[in-house]
């Protein structure tokens, strides 16, 4: 499976692309876009641009996306917002599912803590893909959010490169396929899909 994760911003979009073969991970490609300082309307434009490009280029299977977390400042969050809705729309051009993760679950993805920051991450994603320095911690993100998408779709503590998977134990997958079934019917009611 191949993933293609994104770290939206509105000046700067991280993108990642990774996949799964045989329980291994294997790091296809990275980058950022650099959306310039142009009209907000011009950078989405931009960033429209370019994820089309990269998902004409890499051809995922899925998109994982970083969900919002709170931001003190109201217009930096709508701003952030306009972002991640150009990513989503994309994705949905694409045909692609989309799947979004908190913060702190990206983080406990590759093994850092909830109070560890991008540097940690950046360093634990270097050693799950073993590639070397990511030049802006957007891409590291980027990479994370991928990670993590991974192991949640195949049920697996992915192993990093080299290392062996382990399957996930207990019964948490039985309980949130109920907790989907029951909420099936809520989605179909408001004329929305599940994805």
């Amino acid at each position: 499976m191949r993933v293609l994760g994104i770290d939206p911003g509105s000046r700067f979009v991280g993108y990642g692309v990774v996949e799964e073969r045989g329980g291994r991970l294997r790091h296809v490609a990275h980058g950022v876009i650099r959306a310039g300082n142009d009209a907000l309307e011009l950078r989405l434009r931009r960033i429209g641009e370019e994820l089309r490009r990269g998902i004409a280029l890499f051809r995922p299977e899925a998109v994982a996306v970083e969900g919002v977390f709170t931001l003190r400042n109201p217009r930096s969050a709508l701003i952030l917002g306009h972002a991640r809705g150009v990513a989503l729309l994309v994705a949905a051009e694409g045909d692609l599912s989309v799947h979004e993760y908190s913060p702190a679950r990206v983080k406990r993805a590759v093994g850092a803590g909830g109070a560890d920051g991008k540097e940690a991450v950046a360093r634990m994603v270097r050693t799950f893909l073993q590639i070397p320095e990511v030049e802006r911690s957007d891409a590291s993100d980027a990479l994370a959010v991928a990670i993590c998408h991974l192991n949640a779709a195949r049920g697996l503590l992915v192993a990093p490169a080299g290392g062996a998977p382990r399957r996930r134990t207990g019964n948490g997958a039985g309980r949130f396929a109920a907790l989907g079934a029951r909420l099936a019917p809520s989605y179909r009611r408001f004329g929305g899909t599940r994805g």
